[in-house]
């Protein structure tokens, strides 16, 4: 079962980030709503396999809630990042690049907004803000006895991403996920010649997994309540 898991958060990745990839690449207006509707997708995919995470952020947040088992979390995260760094792969050789070039070496990463800092505090709050959304969600959605069997998790999940792409997409370069933040960027950085691109990747990893914590740490105060009201 644990390879079935593994494999479903590779391709479930893979799926995320080339939705992206193929999206951002190509300029297209509404890449946010393509893209949270490819999260959506690949969750109900793989949600009954593997949890449907796709997101190191969220493994995180499931690990700390007592959703995931320790032993998966590396192997999950391992996957998600190599998921992610496939489709960079595959988008730059489907993507024609420059002028006069058919295939190859058009190249994408996020990054932050025109007039914001890599280190200013616009960017880092949307990241750790909206990624914290994100796993609140899912953590309720899709791990909480209350709704438990639910059939709105993966729209949840997903329009949950389009929000936040939309909403801050253009200040912090919108990945809410580190193999979002890794995959495209190491592609870039190297095979695609810009390792400027690689300075983001601290951005893109360390904010995203901040706001996993701080769902963990917010879902447990409000199932504490719950169960207290209902006198568990």
């Amino acid at each position: 079962m644990s390879m079935a898991k593994y494999l479903t958060e590779f391709v479930g990745t893979f799926f995320l980030v080339f939705t992206i990839g193929l999206t951002v690449t190509q300029d297209v207006a509404m890449a946010p709503l393509a893209i949270g509707c490819s999260l959506m997708i690949m969750v109900y995919m793989g949600g009954h396999i593997s949890g449907g995470h796709y997101n190191p952020a969220v493994s995180l947040a499931a690990l700390l809630r007592g959703a995931l088992k320790p032993a998966d979390v590396v192997p999950y995260w391992i996957a998600q990042v190599l998921g992610a760094l496939a489709a960079a792969f595959v988008v730059s050789i489907i993507i024609p690049g420059g002028e006069g070039e058919t295939v190859g070496a058009n190249y994408f990463s996020p990054a932050v907004g025109a007039g914001y800092s890599l280190w200013g505090v616009g960017p880092w709050l949307i990241e750790i803000l909206f990624t914290f959304a994100l796993c609140l969600v899912v953590l309720n959605c899709a791990t909480s006895s209350g709704t438990k069997g639910n059939s709105f998790f993966g729209l949840a999940i997903g329009f949950t991403i389009v929000v936040a792409a939309f909403a801050g997409g253009g200040i912090s370069g919108g990945a809410f996920n580190p193999a979002v933040g890794i995959g495209p960027a190491v592609i870039k950085g190297t095979i695609g010649g810009a390792p400027e691109v690689l300075n983001s990747i601290v951005l893109h990893v360390a904010a995203p997994l901040a706001g996993g914590v701080l769902a963990a740490f917010v879902f447990k105060i409000q199932e504490a309540s719950i169960k207290g009201e209902k006198g568990e």
